[in-house]
């Protein structure tokens, strides 16, 4: 019995005891590896850490497992789990398997701008309502009042992901201890915590045919914390390239129809009630967390740990994340 690359898929039916398995990779990840996988009958996914480099404290599926089941049974559409191992003797390291969810991923630039602007608008409102829906749950009472400690959240970021950017050095990135020192010189201490997703974006939620969240997904870096982090990291997003046919360097914000940075905020404000009046510093921070989470994957990269396309072109994304997040701290939100 075959199965792709990181899945044992013959030791995988001996621990589920259930008939003969078939699975594929996903396409899009850049960390956690996930597959679709079915007996015929049923359909589950899976997902485990990547292979290779794996950072300390990254990648945990029990943390993954426990935030998908405390969400989903509250009604926030998430995947619902139905199996944890953390034997990582099963198949080669710890995983679990979660509910197929039908539903499509916005990837591609084309794909968007087909929809028309305000197909396009409302599918992103309905993202920006849902980050404000998972910030609206109480944690302790959904059960997640342990999954993190809110207080002095933002300092403990700043210094996480600076180890995280250490632990995965292969190259010199101009500019980026100097943002690092900026942001670590004026941490805001923020406001009431909430359960944050950690890497809140159009590509991690399942679209339904009306424009809907059907659920969304990549609960890695899931915590208790500062909710603006989750909205500022949306906003980064949108001026990140995605696919496009033509091969261009296209973002989701120039297909028309998209609200402008200000609007996703303002919207997020009337929806959660929350003060969103200075984001410079959580949007220079959401640039700096993602440069250093694709650093990291451009070291996978180079090391030859990386599973599926595209990992080539990751390196060069890093630089304009860099300056990005100097901008923002000079008062520019990109995009405005």
């Amino acid at each position: 019995m075959s199965g792709p690359r990181g899945l044992d898929l013959e030791r995988l039916q001996a621990y589920l005891g259930s008939p003969p398995l078939s699975a594929r990779m996903f396409a899009g990840g850049r960390s956690n590896l996930t597959y679709a996988v079915t007996d015929g009958t049923n359909r589950w996914v899976l997902r485990r850490p990547p292979l290779g480099h794996v950072l300390p404290t990254a990648h945990d599926m029990a943390r993954e497992h426990k935030v998908l089941d405390a969400l989903s049974r509250a009604g926030f559409p998430a995947p619902r789990p139905v199996r944890l191992c953390t034997d990582p003797e099963v198949i080669g390291a710890p995983f679990y398997l979660m509910e197929h969810v039908d539903g499509a991923i916005y990837r591609d630039v084309a794909a968007l701008e087909a929809m028309g602007p305000e197909a396009m608008r409302r599918l992103v409102l309905s993202l920006v309502d849902t980050l404000a829906d998972l910030h609206s749950l109480d944690p302790q009472t959904i059960g997640l009042g342990d999954f993190g400690k809110p207080e002095g959240f933002n300092e403990r970021q700043v210094r996480r992901w600076k180890k995280q950017l250490d632990a995965s050095r292969s190259r010199e990135v101009p500019g980026i201890e100097e943002l690092h020192a900026r942001l670590a010189a004026d941490i805001p201490a923020g406001g009431p915590g909430a359960v944050v997703h950690g890497d809140y974006r159009l590509d991690n939620v399942l679209i339904g045919e009306a424009l809907e969240v059907n659920a969304v997904l990549d609960w890695e870096m899931s915590t208790l914390g500062d909710p603006l982090s989750d909205v500022a990291l949306m906003l980064v997003y949108a001026g990140r390239p995605l696919l496009s046919k033509d091969g261009a360097a296209r973002t989701s914000l120039s297909v028309p129809g998209h609200p402008s940075l200000s609007e996703l905020a303002d919207h997020y404000a009337k929806r959660s009630g929350r003060d969103v009046s200075d984001l410079h510093w959580y949007v220079a921070f959401a640039a700096f967390k993602l440069a250093v989470i694709l650093e990291g994957v451009h070291y996978r990269y180079v090391q030859g740990q990386t599973v599926g396309e595209g990992f080539d072109t990751v390196g060069a994304m890093v630089a304009p994340l860099v300056a990005q997040g100097h901008e923002s701290l000079d008062g520019t939100l990109e995009g405005n």
